[in-house]
């Protein structure tokens, strides 16, 4: 088939107009453009190196063929560089160059590597296992439709370049066709395969074959979204990264099918928009994802754009990009821009997001983000995480989620998936979910007792686990936003033997981290954070040197707060975080309170009932916190002063409050 048969009758139709596009990126976005011509450079070369944006494993040494390459050569001891060489992302640089520059240089290159793979790494040759994952078959199927569509005016692509390219995308799709089972159903994979089958079905010429392709490929994407993605839009493996993968993946579905009038499942298309808006709740303020689970730290305001525009809808609009950025643009194409410049940016007043069957809730202010999860564990990509919040401040991260750095099943990959990697709590030093590879687990902990409410100016999150129900303990967080520079902790432990008990507080690299007798201080060019920690049993606290991993293969060093607590049963730790700004420091105070009974004139026990006294400046609360139903046979707590009833109630002493409080759980 000639090249000018081929374009006439393909029906991957991303780009609209190659010479606008082109020159829209040319003129706004200069460092994408000069970033993809480094890439593309570099690919000419035979030079190999991960770092774009969605490369989910990346790397920082380039690799270099003199000669032929050796597709399935691996450089270290992480198979994942064969996987991400044989996705051939970096094609689609090639192309892009192509339409920025006319150098037939890359046509060249990219026919030349296309017709080299296809003849060199066979699917029926054991040594080529890894390269024929059926996500790497997924994934090569968007990366190379997507590339060949920018090379419509080569005289490079042959007549022999374009058979060769078409006998290898219907081996895909038959083999695509050949994998999905009840695995794929419920995995990230089966989405990114089938989406593959999308494409390679319209990559081939159409007939009563390719189109049974695309009528299983939009089959198989409708059940897997309803198995996947939660009501509240997050997928199910609580992995922000993966979420996007598979959110990018149905963004193209809902694009193809509107320009091809597929008829397309309408739950498709709401899930897809819902997967965009739980995007858009975890999305920190600096515009990423959260490290949470198998997460690298990546911009995804691309995700929240084209989903913005697709959806037309000015409330994921606010969360993007002004203008439509580089890699959208060439998906959407030129007649877009403007239909996104005209959409209307709707900012969203609410305080507090909750993802309830996720169990994720984020609390936003002007001053902070706090994200916090008492969720499943995700399956493989899910991370010992229960109860871990981050926190995010004055244009920083403040208290971080350490990240992933490998998926090789050494040392470092336990380390990073620990509870002890999270800002959270254990018991007796022991892990609450327990791993016995780098995707299974020994031992789970369900969650239990997630909930988050707003009232007035506070926001209240809470959540426990199973994890330590082998012991005879039961874990329960309570965090309350006091103010926008206030922020209490609740940590309890219902037990009734002897444990210890710890808290990990882990801080961003960037500032410096000090205990002194007044607190934990991290001090930045963007933050002064004093964090006070309390208990009745006396606390024991150290700084640990640990690691951070923002991105695959990245390490640096930290600081984390451990917080100890021995009981012979019950014990609780409060922690409170005071945010100020660069040297304008504020020093707080926290302090624990009597909580009486007012019906019995008894003492409560703090097993049942306990208080804080909270002071910064003018501000002035007092907290009170139960821990197990306490009021029989009809009773009030009298707490510094303060009369009241609830599990958690919140007095502002400065306002004089010193009757009823703010109940925010019953």
């Amino acid at each position: 088939m000639t090249r000018e048969e081929y374009f006439s009758q393909t029906r991957i139709c991303f780009l609209d107009d190659v010479a606008s596009v082109a020159s829209y990126v040319r003129t706004y976005e200069q460092a994408e453009v000069r970033k993809v011509l480094e890439i593309a450079d570099a690919v000419v070369k035979q030079s190999f190196l991960f770092n774009l944006r969605w490369d989910m494993e990346r790397t920082s040494e380039p690799v270099v063929f003199p000669s032929v390459i050796h597709w399935l050569y691996q450089p270290g001891d992480d198979s994942e560089w064969v996987f991400a060489f044989n996705r051939m992302r970096f094609w689609i640089c090639l192309g892009q160059a192509y339409a920025l520059t006319h150098d037939e240089t890359y046509a060249q290159t990219f026919a030349h590597q296309l017709c080299d793979w296809v003849k060199r790494v066979k699917r029926t040759d054991p040594a080529c296992q890894k390269a024929w994952r059926s996500i790497e078959a997924g994934l090569r199927m968007e990366y190379w439709t997507k590339a060949m569509q920018y090379f419509r005016d080569s005289p490079s692509i042959t007549g022999e370049v374009i058979d060769t390219f078409l006998a290898s995308v219907a081996e895909h799709a038959r083999f695509l066709m050949s994998v999905w089972d009840s695995y794929h159903l419920m995995s990230n994979w089966g989405v990114l395969e089938n989406h593959g089958l999308l494409l390679a079905s319209l990559a081939l010429p159409s007939d009563e074959q390719s189109r049974s392709f695309t009528k299983e490929a939009l089959r198989r994407l409708s059940l897997e979204i309803q198995m996947q993605v939660y009501d509240d839009g997050f997928q199910w493996e609580q992995s922000p990264m993966y979420h996007n993968e598979v959110a990018h993946d149905y963004l193209d579905v809902v694009l193809l099918a509107k320009r091809l009038h597929l008829v397309l499942d309408a739950v498709i298309k709401e899930k897809t928009h819902l997967m965009c808006l739980a995007s858009l709740a975890l999305q920190k303020p600096d515009g990423s994802e959260p490290c949470m689970g198998d997460s690298d730290r990546i911009d995804q305001r691309d995700i929240i754009t084209k989903g913005a525009c697709l959806f037309e809808d000015g409330l994921l609009k606010a969360g993007g990009y002004a203008h439509l950025d580089f890699d959208s643009v060439w998906d959407l194409g030129s007649q877009a821009i403007q239909t996104y410049d005209r959409l209307p940016s709707v900012k969203c007043g609410r305080s507090l997001t909750v993802l309830q069957e996720s169990r994720n809730a984020v609390i936003r202010t002007d001053a902070y983000y706090l994200r916090f999860h008492c969720g499943t564990l995700g399956a493989g990509h899910g991370h010992s995480d229960k109860l871990h919040f981050d926190l995010f401040a004055n244009d920083e991260d403040v208290l971080v989620d350490a990240g992933r750095y490998t998926y090789v099943p050494k040392a470092e990959r336990y380390e990073f998936k620990d509870s002890t990697a999270h800002n959270t709590t254990t018991v007796d030093h022991r892990n609450f979910t327990v791993c016995k590879d780098s995707w299974e687990c020994l031992k789970l902990s369900g969650p239990l007792l997630f909930d988050a409410v707003q009232k007035g100016p506070y926001c209240a999150l809470q959540g426990s686990h199973q994890g330590y129900l082998d012991v005879g303990v039961l874990p329960k967080r309570t965090i309350i936003t006091l103010s926008d520079d206030l922020i209490l902790i609740c940590d309890a432990f219902l037990a009734h033997e002897k444990h210890s008990y710890q808290s990990y507080l882990h801080f961003n690299d960037r500032g410096k981290v000090k205990l002194t007798e007044e607190g934990v201080f991290y001090r930045s060019l963007d933050n002064e954070v004093q964090v006070l920690v309390t208990s009745s049993e006396g606390v024991t606290q150290f700084l640990k040197n640990t690691r951070l991993s923002r991105q695959y293969n990245q390490l640096v060093d930290n600081k984390t707060l451990v917080s100890e607590v021995e009981s012979d049963a019950f014990a609780s730790l409060f922690t409170l975080i005071s945010l100020n700004a660069p040297k304008a420091m504020i020093p707080a105070t926290l302090s624990k309170c009597r909580v009486l009974s007012n019906f019995k004139k008894t003492r409560f026990s703090d097993s049942f009932l306990e208080a804080v006294h909270i002071q910064k400046a003018e501000q002035v609360f007092t907290v009170v916190i139960a821990h197990q139903e306490w009021a029989s046979p009809t009773d009030t707590f009298n707490a510094d002063g303060c009369t009241g009833f609830g599990s958690v109630v919140v007095f502002d002493r400065a306002k004089g409050e010193v009757e009823i409080g703010t109940r925010l759980f019953c």
